[in-house]
């Protein structure tokens, strides 16, 4: 999971860009880049961190132009540690082609070894995003024989792009002295967007991960990019679209509604905010089936992702609403935190519990969902802590239990607490009195409902079904070896380095 954007503007773009990633900045906390262009010369500057103290004013002034690129990173793929995996990334040939791209490869390393043995495309890092990029400098050298680059040729360079790559990406592009390109996969896993403002020297263009990048910066959304769709938006700010894929289907990520998208945006017509509501209606169903409401006191939800869901599910069972935790904001998501140690540890510094709404009471947590356990086992025992009587656990998601390819940090087995354990051995995990979780068909069926235009979701970390088809038990073999060297990396930094070096080496 990233976030990204792009801009053709008739102003400098630099500061544009960087608003538009503070409203981004949740989809990535470990690395940010921008990157503008003036005439046809490229100004880039990326490193790792957050967004505001990755730029300074000497870093925005050392990035003129009015067309331009950013993104946020938060790694699933290569080296976490890595300010060479920080993104945009360039190549020189054809033209100049600067990238960002949100998701996961899932055929990465295959098609590395392709570029080498076949394109003859040298790549210098364990990013995706590297290989993603020389891909398409390739299918567009391939197709742009004939000088002046036209919209067509361009288009016929993401027709190979797709016939080639596989898994997840959403991708911004900037073609030196030509345009804007952007594109989706064909399942239309990842979100991407696009919008219009008006400024008084003219016209802009603005993509982005999320409608809230596109809203806050003042641009009109106008929709989203259809799965497998391709834009092209020249410098003249003219704006041209062709699918690009031979079967496309709309397949957003589910996690997205669960989680990973501001509650403010909408993604392929969905509001996320009601999209959580209708998982309170129906998570409110599961409580009721298991347990009598007028053995809650209190609902509580665990900020920030699961406050909707809790207050439908409150106002559902009859019981109040409370605010129990108080959030630091300035401690990054645990989700997102590298390592389960620093997870661990950074509970207590996020969280702080409002004594006077748990003592002597039955409190309903309700959080947006349990990925590897550890944050919720703390904050039951904060709950117990703080004088609850019982603690009682609610997820608006179900069981995660299966590791997910298409860019969340869920890559290993091992890692997830539902895998291989009932919802027992888990409540006992998590030191619960009771846990309730979501319904996956109802959880489909409800989000569903706010788009009939979806021909489904990617669900994979809930149902195992891996809609691209292509991931064999080898692959994933190799994707897991890959995440557990993260894992690794992220606790011990030389040990993870070690342990990546031989993820590689096994997967070529």
């Amino acid at each position: 999971m990233c976030g990204i954007v792009g801009v053709i503007s008739r102003t400098p773009a630099n500061q544009l860009l960087y608003d538009a990633l503070l409203l981004l900045q949740h989809r990535g906390q470990d690395a940010a880049g921008i990157v503008t262009m003036q005439g046809t010369t490229c100004h880039m500057h990326k490193a790792r961190g957050m967004v505001r103290d990755v730029f300074r004013t000497r870093n925005m002034r050392s990035l003129p132009g009015p067309v331009g690129l950013g993104q946020v990173r938060y790694p699933t793929a290569g080296n976490a540690f890595s300010e060479e995996e920080a993104q945009p990334f360039y190549v020189n040939a054809p033209f100049g082609i600067v990238l960002v791209h949100n998701g996961n490869l899932t055929n990465a390393q295959a098609l590395k070894a392709e570029l080498f043995e076949v394109d003859r495309r040298h790549i210098n890092t364990g990013s995706d995003t590297e290989v993603l990029i020389n891909v398409l400098a390739h299918e567009l050298e391939l197709a742009a024989r004939e000088l002046p680059l036209t919209p067509q040729q361009v288009f016929r360079a993401v027709a190979g792009v797709h016939r080639r790559v596989r898994g997840s990406y959403a991708v911004i592009a900037l073609i030196a002295g030509h345009g804007l390109l952007a594109f989706r996969d064909p399942y239309g896993i990842r979100p991407l967007c696009f919008g219009e403002g008006v400024t008084p020297e003219g016209a802009q263009v603005m993509v982005a991960s999320e409608s809230v990048a596109l809203e806050g910066t003042g641009h009109r959304l106008h929709r989203d990019v259809a799965p497998g769709e391709a834009l092209f938006v020249d410098l003249h700010g003219q704006l041209h679209a062709q699918q690009c894929a031979d079967h496309p289907r709309l397949n957003p990520c589910l996690f997205e509604y669960v989680y990973l998208a501001r509650p403010d945006s909408v993604l392929d017509g969905i509001s996320v905010y009601q999209a959580r509501l209708n998982l309170g209606e129906t998570l409110a169903q599961r409580v009721v089936s298991t347990m009598p409401p007028s053995e809650i006191d209190v609902v509580i939800p665990i900020p920030e992702s699961s406050r909707p869901s809790a207050m439908q599910l409150a106002y559902r069972i009859g019981r109040p609403y409370r605010e129990g935790f108080v959030k630091n904001r300035y401690v990054g998501r645990t989700f997102i935190m590298p390592g389960q140690s620093v997870r661990r540890k950074s509970v207590r510094q996020k969280l702080n519990a409002i004594g006077m709404e748990f003592k002597g009471r039955n409190v309903l947590l309700v959080d947006d969902s349990i990925v590897r356990g550890t944050t919720s086992k703390e904050i039951v025992q904060m709950a117990r802590e703080a004088g609850a009587r019982k603690v009682y656990m609610a997820s608006a998601a179900p069981p995660v239990r299966h590791p997910n390819v298409y860019g969340i940090d869920m890559p290993t087995c091992e890692e997830l607490v539902a895998h291989g354990r009932s919802v027992e051995q888990v409540r006992e995990f998590i030191g619960a009195d009771a846990l309730v979780y979501q319904d996956v068909d109802a959880m489909k069926r409800v989000v569903a409902a706010l788009n009939p235009r979806l021909d489904g979701f990617e669900a994979s970390c809930f149902d195992g079904s891996y809609i691209t088809g292509d991931v064999s038990d080898e692959e994933f073999s190799v994707l897991e070896a890959g995440g557990r060297a993260r894992a690794e990396e992220e606790d011990d930094p030389a040990r993870g380095r070690l342990a990546l070096h031989a993820a590689g080496e096994g997967q070529r």
